[in-house]
């Protein structure tokens, strides 16, 4: 069992509807030590690869992306879900279904922060269906850039996100993949091998 697991196990909560509540440590309350673990395992999970741009949606895969973004020592961009008055129209568009909101979101970064070439990584702190990496991963494809690897803090692997973005060849690394979790017993699995 890896450190993440541990801390999913000592403070997540199960909720019905399939949701892991870990927002004490994780997306609400950061836990800044939890963070720097995840990032450095995540750059160990994908060493040897360049990497020119670490890449997340906001909000709650920022706080990864940062440190990740710090430990490559490159710039880290997130995608916007919603356009502010200073937004740009010149900008990198897709849409993202967002399991936790149950709402579609179009998010966009603009153009001059990811550029022809660059070899990004595309970070989050969930997967449940894939949606948000799918949406990352069509504006990195806009942009001209490559998407060397997508870093995930924690995978529902019953659900089908996971799978379907291996399949289609990406190397996707998750620290903790939630194999079953039940709201009643509070009792969470975790897959004993990453694929």
């Amino acid at each position: 069992m890896n450190f993440l697991e541990e801390k999913i196990l000592k403070d997540g909560i199960v909720k019905p509807g399939s949701i892991l509540k870990v927002d004490n440590f994780l997306n609400h309350q950061i836990d800044i030590s939890i963070m720097r673990k995840i990032a450095r395992e995540l750059k160990q999970r994908f060493y040897g690869e360049r990497v020119d741009k670490v890449v997340t949606i906001e909000s709650s895969g920022i706080a990864i992306a940062t440190l990740l973004g710090d430990l490559y020592d490159v710039p880290v961009v997130f995608a916007k879900k919603s356009v502010t008055a200073n937004s740009t129209d010149d900008k990198y568009v897709s849409q993202a279904y967002s399991f936790t909101h149950k709402r579609m979101n179009q998010v966009f970064i603009s153009r001059p922060y990811l550029n022809k070439g660059e070899r990004v990584l595309i970070v989050d702190d969930f997967m449940a269906d894939g949606q948000a990496a799918l949406a990352l991963i069509d504006i990195v494809q806009q942009a001209g850039a490559e998407v060397v690897g997508i870093g995930i803090a924690i995978e529902k692997g019953q659900q089908q996100g996971g799978r379907k973005l291996r399949e289609e060849g990406y190397h996707l690394e998750s620290i903790a993949i939630v194999e079953s979790m039940d709201p009643e017993s509070q009792v969470i699995r975790f897959r004993s091998k990453t694929i």
